[in-house]
């Protein structure tokens, strides 16, 4: 399938999105991969991520970019070699990308039960407006994981914890739109984060706001 939805954050950021549908080898013809990037699919053990990884180059083509623009540094995030930002996330047979001029985050997950389950892992502070009862509560999990997902991709430090560093403001599903704050070694900084839903599922960006 081609691209399903581009959206134009801002006049210097626009998000891909990407809709798997794709065989393997229906990618794997379409897209040419640098030697380090060709031994990470090659060390990939599942067949839905090797197709996530190439529809990530196919979003890049649309941009006039390939694989060997795309670096990666030794923590793991990516970089453009023309200077713009971008941040990478898939999720079942979804990829997303996000291109900008400013540092951005962006993240994608399927809405599901077992959020719940390791709600306690992520979720701290944001206790205080989060409902177990109410019809939202999955959703709203779902979009505070994927803000501090976005968040530490911006920040991009070892040591950073989702539930003891990374506070989500009370927010509706309605919104669309809020802030979070990261406090870690002596720093505050604020978050604006933006999420859209689409199908099951809750696509996340985010902007450092101040340092």
């Amino acid at each position: 399938m081609p691209l399903l939805k581009t959206i134009n954050c801002n006049p210097t950021t626009e998000i891909l999105l990407w809709k798997i549908t794709e065989s393997l080898a229906e990618l794997s013809a379409e897209v040419t991969l640098n030697p380090k990037n060709q031994q990470r699919f090659n060390g990939m053990k599942s067949e839905l991520h090797q197709r996530a990884f190439l529809s990530v180059r196919k979003l890049l083509q649309l941009k006039g970019y390939t694989d060997f623009d795309l670096i990666y540094d030794q923590f793991g995030k990516p970089h453009l070699n023309d200077g713009k930002h971008i941040s990478i996330s898939h999720s079942h047979e979804y990829a997303t990308i996000i291109i900008s001029d400013e540092i951005t985050g962006i993240d994608i997950e399927l809405q599901r039960d077992k959020i719940i389950r390791i709600a306690d892992k992520f979720v701290e502070p944001e206790w205080e407006f989060l409902d177990k009862e109410n019809q939202d509560y999955i959703r709203k999990l779902t979009v505070i994981w994927g803000v501090k997902e976005s968040i530490f991709k911006i920040r991009n430090e070892a040591g950073i914890s989702f539930k003891d560093h990374i506070h989500v403001h009370p927010f509706e599903i309605k919104d669309q739109s809020g802030i979070a704050d990261l406090h870690f070694q002596n720093k505050s900084i604020q978050f604006k984060y933006h999420f859209i839903e689409i199908d099951n599922f809750t696509l996340v960006y985010a902007f450092q706001q101040n340092q």
